[in-house]
């Protein structure tokens, strides 16, 4: 199941009176970050610069994210999918997997019916429109339910399948990447169709394993389970910042120290602590500039974190380049406690900061997020809109 443009859908749920109005949601990003269909009608993208949208095209009403109504109609739609299926996996705010098989002896109704009845709930109750796919497969699910958009439903079975994938592009399909796409294109696989017609050993032989997996799902055989268990376990996290195009490094490194409090504060909710770091810069022209190092000591701090982040800076940064957004990647996260201690006192530094924000962490779960933050943040605090950020509206939706 997919929400339809979903933000923007929420935005018409709570306000009926922009429904058939170009909307743009995202103004303090400075980018949209969300499209009614309406706006996507006259050739806007996400990711345009709200300014521009404003210049250009007057009519469009550019409102800015309200992420914690967003979050609520999020659950409302998942627990409606609830009510028919036991194992839902949460896959983003918008979508999500729904096992069915078996249920439609004792719900008395076809896995279509079934599908109708969540979607007319949905839409009757929350104002919402969403596409669902069908399909024996999570892969062919997908596939389906980005074949009819908005409002489809669409059905995969074995005995049609090829009449679906031969029609969808290699690089449409869900887990293959522009890379391994324009590989398969050089050997002549343009199509999902075309891919599955491939034997198993010329997968072996040419892709990693998570390629034969892809392969069996599109031909029907399901072998990715849905997981409707709350994810708790990470290998890694990153939180990233997109913004109107700058030079300016101070407001950058702000962006950076915003970046690093979060995916900290993520961190600490599930009690892990990183090895190592990597940090970058998307340019205007979509180029990445990065720098990785190992920590001394495993710390989720973000004081210790982003000193090195400062002091490194200078070997990502170009003053005369235009850049568009920030982020940061905490690697080989394992459970704090687990790490053994340093040599040279880093771990004691550490210790002391983490009880600093043991009690910080406790004053914003009781009054909310942002109550205290790093100096070095104030910058990206203050270019943004109050109240609108996923992260600082609703501490909880950090760790969504």
């Amino acid at each position: 199941m997919d929400g339809d443009a979903f933000f923007v859908a929420c935005e018409v749920a709570k306000n009926p009176k922009l429904r058939g109005l170009p909307v743009v949601t995202g103004e303090e990003r400075g980018i949209a970050s969300a499209l009614s269909y309406e706006a996507k009608a006259l050739g806007l993208k996400r990711g345009d610069p709200i300014f521009r949208i404003k210049k250009n095209y007057p009519t469009v009403l550019v409102l800015p994210g309200d992420y914690k109504s967003y979050a609520e109609y999020s659950r409302k739609m998942f627990d409606i999918v609830r009510r028919y299926a036991d194992d839902v996996e949460e896959y983003s705010i918008d979508e999500c997997f729904a096992d069915l098989t078996g249920l439609d002896k004792p719900l008395q109704m076809t896995y279509r019916e079934i599908a109708k009845r969540i979607k007319r709930e949905i839409n009757d109750e929350l104002d919402l429109s969403i596409s669902i796919g069908l399909g024996p497969s999570k892969c062919l699910a997908k596939v389906a339910s980005k074949w009819v958009k908005p409002n489809g439903l669409t059905v995969i079975e074995k005995e049609n399948l090829m009449d679906f994938l031969s029609k969808t592009p290699i690089g449409k399909i869900w887990g293959i990447g522009s890379r391994t796409s324009a590989f398969l294109r050089r050997h002549g696989i343009e199509t999902a169709g075309d891919f599955v017609r491939q034997d198993i050993e010329w997968i072996k032989r040419n892709l990693s394993k998570p390629y034969e997996v892809i392969w069996q799902e599109l031909r029907g055989i399901p072998v990715m389970k849905v997981d409707s268990a709350p994810k708790t376990i990470y290998s890694s996290m990153q939180r990233t910042r997109t913004f109107p195009k700058t030079k300016d490094k101070n407001f950058l490194l702000s962006q950076f120290s915003k970046n690093t409090e979060d995916v900290c504060a993520k961190a600490r909710y599930y009690n892990l602590v990183p090895k190592s770091i990597f940090f970058f810069l998307k340019t205007q022209t979509f180029r990445y500039s990065g720098y990785s190092m190992n920590l001394v000591a495993p710390t989720n701090t973000p004081e210790i974190i982003f000193s090195l982040v400062h002091q490194n800076f200078h070997k990502i940064y170009k003053p005369d380049v235009d850049y568009r957004t920030t982020g940061i990647v905490i690697l080989g996260l394992t459970p704090s406690g687990a790490t053994q201690q340093d040599l040279f006192g880093g771990s004691e530094i550490t210790n002391k900061f983490e009880l600093i924000h043991e009690k910080i962490d406790r004053l914003e779960n009781k009054f909310g997020k942002r109550l205290v933050y790093l100096a070095s943040t104030h910058k990206a605090l203050k270019r943004k809109v109050k109240g609108t950020d996923a992260s600082d509206i609703d501490r909880n939706l950090l760790f969504m």
